[in-house]
């Protein structure tokens, strides 16, 4: 993900996965203004969606408000256990005809 940039495509793709509830939720204890265009911006209180843990420590990626970004877990507190991420390619993303479960 940190090389990944969120083009077009990949944030729909985050935006879907933050509506049906991530992987888990936090709450902001505290503002934090954006220092780089990838950081996620939200105020004290603000529910966030928890899409991702990145490579970095204590990195993940998150959707507050509309918007997909990067925060530091020492700016919130989780409310929900995190679940292991699993992704699967879309029926017709790839060559392959068989989908497996």
């Amino acid at each position: 993900m940190d090389s990944q940039k969120l083009d077009a495509q990949n944030l729909a793709r985050w935006t879907r996965f933050a509506l049906k509830g991530g992987i888990g939720r936090c709450v902001a204890v505290q503002d934090c203004v954006a220092q780089n265009p990838e950081d996620l911006m939200f105020l004290k209180g603000d529910e966030i969606v928890v899409l991702v843990q990145l490579s970095e420590e204590g990195r993940f990626l998150g959707y507050c408000e509309g918007v997909v970004g990067q925060f530091s877990a020492a700016d919130v507190h989780f409310t929900t256990k995190l679940k292991k991420a699993v992704f699967a390619k879309r029926p017709g993303s790839s060559s392959s005809s068989t989908t497996t479960h």
